[in-house]
């Protein structure tokens, strides 16, 4: 036999890190390819965490003076028209709907029955069936600015999918606003950005850098698009987030103008930015490992499981009523301004079988409880971003006692190691063989350095290096050169392979 320690996920992270993340998904149970080619059915562990992730959001949102509506899922092609860059952007990715109903095909089948007199567009974005809205919607300057979000489905028909990173339909939200002036629609890009960087990294447990995407990474029609980028732990890097200043683009397009206080008619500014269920792709690719998901406190479905231990049914009576008076001392706590969630497993299955289940669903503390727990008064407690060696053995009130300190600390602890992965993956570059270099291995990271901003250029980092610029970071630095043209140049922008 050899001393390879054993994993519940096949292949290892080492050995295949697209295989590892589909096995990560299935161990873990969070989400399945559906029958509908391209589309994915995310089951109950996977939706609760999206849920989580909804509800920390969508307080931010409102803390920020947003409020939720909901728009059409069809768009009218005329619609999408209007806006020459959106459709170049977006054309390709459409799912169009061409008829009212299906009709006997005569040979015990159906088929597509009244042709309708316009396509629709299945919703890949709302900015153009929004703008519709608005432009009855605002009327005034008292009417200004416009804030609200929406919680929605989105298809965009992809042909190389994969789970939770690229699917043919996702689960997003999508902020639309309206503004009087450009200043105000630009301090609300960057303010929904800081959100969106709050969230990954305190919420997530996921360092991400902000920047500004470059003229050919753009959401097509906007100004400006900002973004936040994350390091996976093969070194590639993941577009979390996005926030859009689209200046007066669309406000033309669809008609949104406003009376001023002079009695002036104005053009409106109008900005959008968005998060998806890829995040849940990003935090799998963050923290798991090759026993299965890793989660953070925050964002658990269950932070806290108690997997009673019984070999002898006979002992089942002086264990269980230990489990149930710990499981309500546990639940009466409240960490990050909620109670704990915590999950009395009381299967009637092996304790071994109990724990690596627990193990791959990421759940972040563990507390086993045996006859011989109960009768020294105690608990074993495990962590899940620790080995399963890797014990502590509390009494029941060190334990409730201690509790939300360790959740904090495993929050904390999961922060730390990704952004220290992160950061000892990032190189700072001069020349552009320096660049080279970086990228001469699938691992390399981030490499950071100066960027003088050239689209052709940018297309053959593209062809020649499989390599893109994530972002422009957002500071100004003392003038340098850039490490391909040579071009004096105070902006550095982050070169990664990505997702």
């Amino acid at each position: 036999m050899s001393g390879k320690p054993k994993n519940a996920v096949s292949p290892t992270r080492s050995e295949d890190f697209p295989q590892w993340y589909q096995q990560v998904i299935k161990v873990a149970e969070l989400a399945e390819n559906s029958p509908v080619r391209g589309c994915m059915v995310i089951k109950p562990w996977g939706y609760s965490i999206w849920e989580l992730m909804q509800k920390e959001l969508d307080q931010m949102f409102k803390d920020t003076g947003h409020e939720n509506a909901y728009f059409p899922l069809f768009i009218p092609k005329s619609y999408i028209e209007k806006e020459a860059e959106h459709v170049e952007g977006f054309a390709k990715e459409c799912a169009v709907v061409t008829h009212s109903r299906l009709v006997d095909d005569g040979e015990g089948g159906l088929k597509p029955g009244s042709p309708l007199e316009e396509p629709l567009i299945v919703r890949p974005t709302s900015e153009t069936i929004i703008g519709e809205v608005y432009a009855d919607w605002v009327q005034s300057y008292r009417d200004l600015p416009l804030l609200i979000n929406q919680w929605a489905n989105v298809v965009r028909w992809e042909m190389r999918t994969r789970i939770f990173l690229r699917t043919a339909e996702f689960l997003w939200q999508e902020g639309h606003t309206v503004h009087a002036t450009s200043e105000e629609a630009v301090d609300e890009t960057i303010q929904m950005l800081n959100v969106y960087a709050n969230f990954a990294e305190n919420y997530m447990a996921m360092p991400v850098i902000k920047g500004e995407k470059t003229e050919g990474e753009r959401f097509p029609g906007a100004v400006n698009t900002y973004c936040i980028e994350a390091m996976m732990q093969d070194g590639k890097a993941l577009q979390a987030g996005t926030s859009h200043f689209l200046g007066q683009n669309f406000a033309k397009s669809c008609g949104i103008k406003y009376l001023s206080k002079e009695g002036s008619e104005e053009l409106a500014w109008t900005t959008s930015w968005g998060v998806s269920t890829r995040l849940i792709g990003g935090l799998i690719m963050t923290h798991s490992d090759d026993d299965g998901l890793v989660l953070p406190p925050r964002l658990a479905p269950k932070q806290i499981v108690i997997t009673p231990v019984i070999p002898k049914e006979e002992q089942r009576e002086a264990v269980m009523p230990y489990c149930d008076k710990l499981f309500d001392q546990l639940k009466a706590l409240n960490y990050a301004g909620s109670p704990v969630r915590v999950k009395l497993d009381d299967r009637d299955m092996r304790g071994g079988e109990k724990a690596w289940h627990w193990i791959k669903k990421g759940v972040p503390m563990r507390i086993e409880v045996g006859p011989r727990d109960v009768e020294s008064g105690k608990v074993v407690m495990l962590r899940r971003d620790k080995g399963p060696k890797d014990k502590l053995f509390l009494t029941v009130e060190e334990l409730v006692a201690q509790a939300t300190s360790i959740l904090q600390d495993i929050q904390d602890a999961i922060l730390r190691k990704a952004t220290e992965f992160r950061d000892s993956k990032t190189t700072q570059i001069a020349t552009k063989e320096e660049f080279e270099k970086c990228f001469s291995v699938d691992d390399t990271g981030f490499a950071v350095g100066y960027w003088a901003g050239d689209p052709e250029l940018e297309d053959k980092l593209s062809k020649d290096y499989k390599t893109t610029v994530r972002c422009v970071l957002m500071e100004d630095f003392e003038a340098g050169k850039c490490i391909f043209t040579g071009a004096s140049t105070t902006k550095k922008a982050v070169f990664a392979k990505a997702y």
